[in-house]
């Protein structure tokens, strides 16, 4: 034998079962013996997924201090501590704690889903070695091992089939299919082979669906498929979401500007004469005031809330970040089979007597459609109305019992006197009933096979000859009905005298009746999703295990693609070099019968093009491109738990419109946040233009550092905060999504800092020169309130980057306004409460002082709704023009 046909890994399915045993020097009657199996088990080592090696709790740790703006931070809290601001210290250290803490809870995520990939596999096998069946732990399994399987048995290893009786796995974990697998033993002499077409083998992991099978394993542990994934999901690196890059971003060049422009306030202060150590302190204090460092847990608080809400939804959010990146993506990658779909086949379609759809009371060639689908089914209804068994017979069985048929008197009548199952040799099921003194068969299977063993057929007259042209018509519609994704089955009858010898006999001379039908239809909602999706400038692409023409139904079904030229098989893509699919990436829409490793050669193509990915999916196939992907999304119900451990959220109602739900809650959280950073910003801005300029104009020092660490702390975190619970803007899902590298200024934000920073600066400087120039003692005390005050003006007027909050109405964000109310009347309290005074440095303001204090403070707030105003007569302006 070459060495290019000796058996080997992919393709095992392609060689007679003697070349096998000569292969592994098995014997498939009696096994290996113990020398052997001891020998294999020294050579390939223990069936097993090997755990990946994991980094110390104090590795992680300490990680997450590498970062510059937490760096940063931590040394302005010693700087606080040693100028004796201890308050300020311990908030710090409190905000970068909290921080870190969330950082570490990433680090688990490889490690959970190599754990839940291990517990998959069954923890027993039944092998047969030397002659005798015997219970073994699967890690001593080796190739050349003969198993013995049955229903409800999880497989294994890797195994090719010896024998099969009626034998099918459940394989939607592993490549999507949404049915049972028929598998046999002959050998299939065909290259590159997707998993869900080596029909003679068993995949570790999969769940034995019906029937029993003998099976030699091939390959273990990570040399099987499901080890081929673990292995993929170990190689997969774990990407940053956007807002930790935007954040690393804006903290690195944040705290790098604001320690010049402290040092050249410093400067600036010892040039004018000021004290050196008051000038220290008011840099140090100016420092820990510009940087934000409520940042962290403001994002952190507001990512958690968003999290809350969502559960509400029907998300269940795994990584905090991800409600954010979520509302950012600009493609939805989507399993199929229980996403899109509700994974449960329903009969559909139907041929009898050239209609296409039952009458409202049946006919005699209806009626006789529906009572062989009930009879010659193995399905039960279940009390709660549904039917439970195989899904192809339950979708069968729900259609007789949907059109009026009386499943338990139907099948009381006619007992059941035997039956040929179904195999996939001959492509059919038949079932023989007692009916008033004959023999009823009733037979359904392969339209092609079927097709062949009926003579006649049972049209709207009755029985007639079953001749070229009928056969010709009935082709084409089981074609057409193929065309359309769906499953087809023919359906004929007989009538014998008694019961054939041999009872194979029955399978001739048959009646044809009709056409059937089947697909995993849409679900209900998904379309809509769908729409949404496309509105909010989101692509909707399949990615499937499923048949390319199944994936091309539901898709056009749901809008995803409506045309052949977006739609694509495994086979073909594996034809595709990188550079042919990214020709082809901005037009695919359907992925059909892909692999892993394909599916993850998908989503970073499409990351290449500049894409941020989102990847839905609840199978083990799906686990390594949920990891690799932006923010991967599992299935709740039917998701596997390898799926849940590599994935950012998990949708618990397994349903597609809940992920447009998450990305209205990211795209709004996003929203707050930056609202969070101009407000902090912006009044940042206006403390620094103050102090900085103050020695130019000739002015004394218009703050002290007192002050400024009391604006820090009062007016930056609780007001932030509160502004994370803002309702969405109105137009949140009609614009499309951020480019992936948009900085966290984009859309004038930078402008309207520095704009309104300067604006808030020179109104406190213009009170100052007032005070001092009418000689007022409380020059630093009005400075000190009017910077407060309009930095609570700011908060309400910056609730909304287009609307007046008159049309949002004051009190549709309560807690802010009344966060913004207790903020106003504790900085009252430094200013009139005599116990504050000395601890303040601030003195009691008079009438007038106090409304012009008042006065100017409104003067940032109406700048903003100035500003609104403007930039929505444009928006009017362009709306028109277009």
């Amino acid at each position: 034998m070459s060495p290019e046909n000796r058996p080997g890994a992919g393709n095992w399915h392609r060689h007679p079962l003697e070349h096998l045993t000569r292969h592994f020097a098995t014997d498939l009657r009696s096994g290996l013996d113990a020398a052997q199996a001891a020998r294999s088990l020294e050579a390939h080592g223990p069936n097993l997924l090997p755990e990946g090696k994991g980094r110390s709790l104090v590795r992680m740790v300490f990680d997450q201090f590498a970062d510059f703006m937490i760096l940063v931070l931590l040394a302005a809290a010693l700087v606080s501590g040693i100028v004796g601001e201890a308050t300020d210290t311990i908030a710090i250290v409190v905000i970068v704690l909290l921080n870190a803490a969330l950082g570490v809870f990433q680090e688990y995520r490889a490690e959970r889903a190599m754990a839940a990939l291990r517990r998959m596999a069954a923890p027993t096998a039944t092998v047969r070695r030397e002659g005798r069946t015997r219970q073994l732990p699967t890690q001593h399994i080796v190739p050349g091992d003969l198993v013995l399987l049955e229903a409800g048995n999880v497989v294994p290893a890797d195994l090719r089939l010896v024998e099969a009786a009626r034998f099918a796995t459940q394989e939607a974990a592993l490549t999507g299919e949404s049915h049972a697998v028929e598998k046999h033993a002959a050998a299939i002499d065909a290259e590159h082979l997707a998993i869900g077409d080596r029909r003679n083998m068993a995949f570790k992991g999969t769940l034995v669906a019906a029937g029993r099978g003998v099976g030699l394993v091939v390959a273990t542990g990570m040399n099987t498929e499901l080890g081929a994934i673990a292995r993929l999901l170990a190689d997969t690196a774990t990407v940053k979401t956007p807002l930790q890059k935007r954040l690393a971003r804006f903290g690195t060049r944040l705290a790098l500007a604001v320690l010049a422009i402290c040092a050249l306030v410093f400067g600036a202060g010892l040039l004018r004469g000021e004290p050196p150590v008051l000038m220290f302190l008011t840099a140090v204090s100016l420092a820990v005031a510009a940087i934000p460092e409520a940042l962290p847990a403001v994002v952190a608080i507001a990512l958690a809330l968003g999290a809350y809400r969502m559960v509400g939804h029907q998300v269940l959010i795994r990584r905090l970040p991800a409600v954010e990146t979520l509302g950012s993506i600009t493609v939805i990658c989507s399993d199929k089979t229980g996403t899109l779909t509700e994974n449960r086949m329903r009969a559909e379609a139907y041929a009898v007597a050239g209609e296409s759809a039952p009458p409202a009371v049946l006919d005699p060639a209806w009626r006789a459609l529906f009572e062989c689908l009930a009879l010659c089914n193995d399905a039960q209804m279940a009390a709660g109305g549904g039917a439970s068994g195989e899904p192809t017979e339950a979708a069968l069985l729900e259609a007789a019992a949907n059109n009026g048929i009386d499943i338990a008197a139907l099948r009381n009548r006619l007992p059941r006197l035997a039956e040929l199952p179904f195999d996939s040799a001959r492509m059919l099921m038949s079932t023989l009933h007692a009916e008033a003194g004959v023999v009823r068969v009733c037979v359904k299977g392969a339209p092609e096979a079927l097709l062949a063993l009926c003579s006649r057929w049972l049209g709207g007259a009755g029985e007639a000859v079953l001749d070229g042209a009928a056969r010709r018509a009935v082709v084409a519609a089981a074609d057409r009905m193929a065309s359309q994704g769906k499953r087809v089955l023919a359906v004929a009858e007989a009538r014998r005298a008694a019961l054939p010898e041999p009872l194979d006999a029955a399978e001739a001379d048959l009646t044809l009746i009709g056409l059937v039908g089947l697909i995993d239809p849409p679900r209900a909602e998904a379309r809509a999703a769908v729409d949404e999706c496309r509105a909010a400038g989101i692509t909707p692409i399949m990615i499937t295990g499923d048949h390319p023409a199944t994936a091309a139904a539901i898709a056009q079904r749901l809008g995803i693609a409506d045309s052949p030229a977006q739609v694509i098989g495994g086979s073909e893509l594996a034809q595709l070099d990188d550079a042919g699919l990214a020709a082809r990436v901005a037009d695919l829409r359907v992925y059909a019968r892909v692999d892993p490793a394909q599916k993850i050669r998908i989503v970073q193509a499409l990351q290449r093009a500049g894409e941020l990915v989102a990847m839905t999916g609840d199978g083990v196939n799906d686990a390594p491109a949920l990891k690799r992907a932006d923010i991967g999304v599992a299935m709740g119900r039917g998701g596997t738990d390898v799926a849940r451990e590599a994935s950012s959220m998990v949708l618990l109602d397994d349903n597609f419109a809940s992920i447009v739900r998450a990305v209205r809650e990211g795209r709004r959280i996003y929203d707050n946040i930056r609202k969070f950073i101009k407000y902090s910003m912006t009044g940042n801005a206006g403390e620094l233009c103050a102090i900085f300029l103050a020695p130019f104009l000739g002015l004394p020092i218009p703050l002290l550092p007192t002050h400024i660490l009391w604006i820090n702390l009062v007016t930056d975190g609780l007001p932030g905060l509160m502004l994370t619970r803002e309702r969405e803007e109105g137009n949140v899902m009609r614009r499309p999504p951020r480019a992936p590298d948009e900085s966290l200024f984009a859309g004038g934000m930078w402008q309207h800092i520095v704009g309104f920073g300067l604006l808030m600066g020179c109104v406190a400087l213009l009170i100052q020169a007032w005070a001092v120039g009418n000689g007022s003692g409380h020059a630093q005390t009005m400075v000190f309130t009017v910077l407060t005050l309009s930095r609570l003006g700011l908060a309400l007027a910056i609730r909304s980057g287009h609307q007046s909050i008159f049309a949002i109405g004051w009190l549709s964000n309560g807690w802010l306004l009344a966060t913004v109310v207790v903020t106003a009347l504790l900085q009252m309290a430094t200013v009139y409460v005599p116990a504050l005074n000395p601890l303040f440095k601030t003195e009691p303001l008079g009438a007038g002082e106090l409304a012009i204090c008042l006065g100017a403070s409104a003067v940032v707030f109406v700048g903003v709704e100035i500003e609104k105003w403007l930039r929505r007569r444009r928006a009017r302006r362009a709306a028109g023009e277009s």
